[in-house]
């Protein structure tokens, strides 16, 4: 006799093979809140193709943020900034090279995203990163060398400045800057220097950046409020260090062997 029962396990496999399909399709979807549609490189004929594959973007979305704004994404402002680079060669996806000065121009690794012109912020609301001359609470552990004081010598071994704070992420319990000053007229200028794109060498007093020349520090971005940075300032900051790695010198974008 047949039996025209329900499968059970049959069913559980369709429901999952449905869900996991859709989770598939939500997530593909989601992915392109930002980005889209994508822009056609200019070619020998510069064509307006909107590229937005399958399937399409998904509509706006805000979300509110807990001092009370709201952020669209995507809010349908894409970035229009113009690109001081231009092809290497005439064919899609050709790598690009500078035409102006690449580490100030955000091109290639010097690129930065439009972030928000303001710090971030604890969950308390204060600014998650200053420089311990406004932390009493926090000090430089014992055992670590304390970079206030070294010379700051650039990738050429050229010395440009001294160290003269630490910025602390009150989030993390980390160093995330270090703060230098350049000598000058009028007590010099100051500038953030990312701890990733630095060495300590409490050996012999110094700390050592590779990223940059000493022609190159006195373009560093520089921040609006001598205790703040912002995320905007961040991401130039970044860019500029990051830059430096392939542009501070034609030999370093010349290939190894």
């Amino acid at each position: 006799m047949e039996d025209r029962g329900i499968d059970l396990a049959l069913l559980c496999l369709w429901a999952f093979a449905i869900f996991f399909a859709g989770l598939i399709f939500y997530l593909h979807r989601e992915n392109k809140r930002e980005g889209y549609p994508l822009v056609e490189e200019p070619g020998e004929r510069p064509r307006r193709v909107s590229i937005i594959g399958w399937p399409a973007p998904p509509p706006p979305k805000s979300y509110l943020l807990k001092g009370g704004q709201t952020v669209t994404v995507a809010d349908g402002r894409p970035d229009l900034r113009p690109v001081a680079a231009r092809p290497l060669a005439r064919f899609p996806g050709a790598p690009l090279v500078p035409t102006g000065n690449p580490l100030a121009d955000g091109v290639g690794p010097a690129a930065y995203a439009e972030r928000a012109d303001v710090p971030d912020k604890l969950y308390s609301g204060e600014p998650r990163i200053q420089p311990l001359r406004a932390l009493p609470a926090f000090h430089i552990a014992d055992r670590d060398p304390d970079p206030r004081g070294m010379k700051l010598i650039a990738g050429d071994r050229e010395h440009v400045g001294t160290i003269v704070d630490v910025w602390i992420d009150r989030a993390e319990y980390v160093v995330r800057y270090l703060e230098a000053e350049l000598p000058g007229a009028g007590g010099g200028r100051r500038l953030l220097v990312p701890m990733g794109f630095a060495r300590v060498d409490g050996r012999r007093g110094r700390v050592e950046v590779s990223a940059l020349f000493g022609e190159h520090f006195p373009g560093v971005p520089a921040t609006r409020d001598p205790d703040q940075v912002t995320l905007l300032e961040e991401d130039r900051i970044m860019g500029y260090f990051g830059g430096g790695m392939l542009y501070a010198s034609p030999q370093r974008a010349e290939p190894m062997l």
